[in-house]
């Protein structure tokens, strides 16, 4: 068991050693319990990688899961590479902003989450986003729980300011905000809505590149139009 959650949680599969490795099992012990995983169909073997198999995913979700992930984790690296910019998704789930995945590099990293996401929702553009998907008493249980607050000089000031600025917000245009979040970056946010999932893809920029942000935006949606079938598949991630 402990072999096939390792295994689960590598996406992109993992030889023997390093299974041995963070599972505590002797090497032997492993290749041993490998080769029986493989052959009862509950692990598969690929280039020398161990992946799950079909008999472990007909006991559990893992592997379509993992397939989903793996989907949108290849699917935001690409958009990275071709805006230039970190990407995020998020959802909104259970009454909290959820960040799922952030693809970054070391040229153009991300935001750093110096305040709590889920609570300063009223700060950042993924939060404005997908509360602007929400109702108005969704909202207002939301802002109940996590207070508008000053975050930067920049941040909405109170809970009536950030209400009329949702309001005002037009279905699939784009949110942005400007150093409201953190100083120094600027983000902007699509909104995804499937069924009655709150969903939002952002990219965020150096604030001296402020006059890329609605550029980049209007690609990413672009982007994002052309595998929205894919994308509404993986909002269960």
């Amino acid at each position: 068991m402990r072999l096939l959650e390792t295994v689960a949680g590598h996406d992109y599969g993992a030889p023997a050693k390093q299974l041995a490795r963070e599972t505590g099992l002797a090497l032997p012990t492993t290749y041993h319990l490998l080769r029986t995983l493989v052959h009862e169909g509950y692990l598969r073997r690929d280039k020398g990688l161990f992946f799950l198999g079909e008999a472990a995913e007909r006991l559990s979700s893992s592997g379509a899961e993992q397939k989903r992930r793996s989907t949108v984790v290849d699917t935001l690296a690409r958009w990275r590479d071709a805006i230039g910019a970190p990407v995020y998704y998020a959802v909104y789930r259970e009454g909290e902003i959820d960040v799922v995945c952030v693809s970054d590099t070391p040229a153009n990293p991300a935001v750093e989450e110096w305040a709590d996401f889920r609570e300063t929702g009223h700060a950042h553009a993924v939060g404005q986003c997908l509360l602007s998907q929400l109702d108005e008493e969704a909202r207002r249980d939301h802002l109940d729980r996590h207070p508008v607050r000053p975050v930067t000089p920049y941040t909405v000031r109170d809970d009536h300011g950030l209400l009329r600025r949702l309001e005002r917000t037009r279905r699939m245009e784009p949110v942005m905000e400007r150093q409201e979040y953190v100083l120094g970056a600027v983000c902007a946010a699509i909104p995804i809505t499937v069924g009655g999932t709150a969903a939002a893809m952002a990219i965020s920029l150096p604030a001296h590149q402020a006059d890329r942000l609605l550029p980049a935006a209007q690609r990413l949606q672009t982007e994002m139009g052309r595998l929205v079938g894919s994308l509404a598949l993986s909002i269960s991630i």
